[in-house]
């Protein structure tokens, strides 16, 4: 009997260091983790000891004959992993990097920013250093995209908030919420409360199209969408026209099937979800039926993961659509490469499933078109349609890239999403790489424009690396940030703070008298919690800013 690693996968690599026959793969110093799409474990030398499921901070580990009806696939996902990648000499794990000196004195440390990138930060230093941190966010509750950005029907994801919740029961840890770096405290202000500042920020920007008609009312970006419907306090006002009977969102990642699954699936289905109650109500009457996604190049090139694309399978009333015809030859050549990856050989696998499967009149759709592009939103006043044009793959540099052909289609909408990406934005007083959209470092450490390092300033998560990989990634990513300032409090090189905690927490109580702090999070959560136990939902988020505000004084809001 083994264990099973299944699509809830975080990729945060919890579960490597309990395994006691170093049995999973890939391991944070493989060249492919960071593009894993999941973690897999080797059926032939688990020894069924569980010790991976019980570290598994979102449940997605399985024992193979407790494996549901529905995940019974991932024990062969799991085996054809290793198919390819068999297990090498038994390698001895390097020790876990130990503590830093005690003589050292107490760290001082903020971090800009509250989501998992935040987190898995405070927790490496927390567990390495006597340290005292500070977690600033301009938002009244942490979390950042595990928050506002994973879809309400992902509960075993969001559960990854208890881990970091843990964190912040210790007691040097403080947060210090609605309160935004830049406006209520300056970047100088925290070099001059802490020996190092790290940012968090993440990349809040969506990458746009440059096509004519983009600006035209209900054309969106998805990062709008996703934060609309899951209640981030800046969005709950948007209006969204779902009055017609098919959307488009442009980009066929993750992120777009997440909007595809919540635009079709059952609203009585999203109602047991933390799913926000404007978006709710909306959707319920959504005349939408049909979902579109585009993908520039093949099922090959798909940026979705094959664990969300094979999850489609399962959704009640919702038939996946692919035209057989669009199936490209790289496709159909993957099945036949023997050095292709398993996770490449089960897209095209799934796609061509996809496209044999019965359909039901009666169902709703989600389509997925490959080998096209967007060239014009179509309307006068408002979204009207899409013109697309067919692409051809050419090879370039090694690589299958896209080439558009005179062939071109009209697609009628009044719902348009561009799902194409995400870029990072300036940060007040830091320097700014524009053509990467991130802030320029050195494995964390942040450069100036002349090459040199900032002392005593570090990044971590998206605004270092840039949008890529899942919430687990930046475990590994924070991990490396956290080496670099402790290596550097060690050397000596982060001057002593010229203020303590006391005085910066008066300092906040004078800039911004609404700060939220731990206690008062702590009050958000068990009321919204109290409102979802009402409903039989897992919570009911506050949306708006002087709501959320009133709950953390223990006050019912208006």
């Amino acid at each position: 009997m083994t264990f099973v690693v299944t699509q809830r996968c975080c990729n945060d690599a919890s579960c490597l260091s309990e395994c006691p026959v170093d049995c999973i793969r890939p391991r944070p110093e493989d060249p492919d983790f960071t593009t894993a799409e999941m973690l897999y474990i080797d059926p032939q030398t688990c020894i069924d000891c569980g010790a991976c499921a019980d570290a598994c901070p979102v449940d997605a580990i399985y024992s193979e004959d407790e494996l549901p009806e529905a995940l019974q696939r991932y024990t062969e996902i799991n085996a054809g992993y290793f198919e390819r990648h068999p297990l090498d000499a038994k390698m001895i794990q390097p020790a876990p990097p130990g503590r830093v000196a005690k003589e050292l004195g107490t760290l001082r440390v903020a971090i800009v920013g509250a989501g998992p990138a935040a987190a898995y930060a405070a927790e490496e230093l927390l567990r390495r250093a006597d340290v005292e941190v500070e977690m600033i966010d301009r938002l009244p509750a942490p979390h950042g995209l595990v928050r506002a950005g994973v879809a309400p029907d992902h509960a075993g994801t969001k559960a990854i908030t208890s881990m970091f919740e843990a964190t912040a029961r210790h007691g040097n840890f403080r947060y210090l919420l609605n309160v935004e770096a830049g406006k209520h405290i300056s970047h100088a202000e925290l070099m001059n409360h802490h020996h190092a500042v790290i940012y968090a920020v993440g990349a809040a920007a969506d990458r746009s199209l440059g096509i004519p008609g983009e600006s035209l009312p209900g054309s969106h970006s998805a990062g709008e969408f996703v934060a609309w419907y899951n209640g981030h306090p800046d969005y709950a006002d948007r209006v969204f026209d779902l009055s017609g009977d098919s959307a488009v969102i442009v980009g066929n990642g993750n992120v777009a099937i997440d909007i595809a699954r919540v635009l079709t699936l059952d609203p009585d289905e999203l109602a047991r979800t933390d799913i926000a109650d404007h978006a709710l109500a909306a959707l319920r009457e959504s005349k939408i039926r049909e979902v579109i996604l585009l993908g520039r190049r093949g099922p090959v090139q798909a940026a979705y993961t094959s664990p969300e694309f094979l999850a489609l399978q399962r959704l009640p009333g919702v038939d996946v659509i692919i035209d057989e015809s669009e199936l490209d030859p790289a496709g159909r050549a993957a099945l036949d490469d023997p050095d292709a990856e398993p996770s490449t050989i089960l897209k095209v696998e799934l796609a061509r499933e996809y496209s044999q499967r019965p359909q039901d009149p009666a169902h709703k759709r989600i389509v997925f078109r490959y080998l096209v592009s967007p060239v014009e939103v179509l309307g006068t006043n408002r979204v009207e349609g899409l013109t697309i044009v067919h692409n051809e793959l050419v090879e370039s540099d090694g690589d299958l890239v896209p080439r558009p052909t005179d062939h071109t289609e009209k697609i009628p909408t009044s719902l348009v999403l561009r799902s194409v990406g995400y870029r990072g934005r300036p940060v007040p007083d830091l320097p700014f790489d524009e053509s990467r959209h991130i802030v320029p470092n050195d494995r964390g450490r942040v450069r100036a424009a002349d090459g040199t390092l900032v002392p005593g300033v570090y990044v971590t998560g998206w605004i270092k690396r840039g949008p890529r990989g899942v919430i687990g990634t930046n475990k590994t990513c924070a991990q490396e940030t956290v080496a670099g300032l402790l290596e550097d409090f060690a050397a000596g090189k982060l001057p002593a703070p010229e203020h303590d905690r006391q005085a910066l927490h008066a300092l906040l109580a004078e800039r911004q008298p609404d700060l939220i702090d731990g206690a008062g999070w702590r009050a958000i959560d068990a009321a919204e919690r109290e409102r979802g136990k009402q409903t039989g939902r897992p919570r009911v988020k506050f949306v708006s800013v002087a709501d959320t505000l009133a709950a953390s004084h223990g006050l019912r809001p208006a």
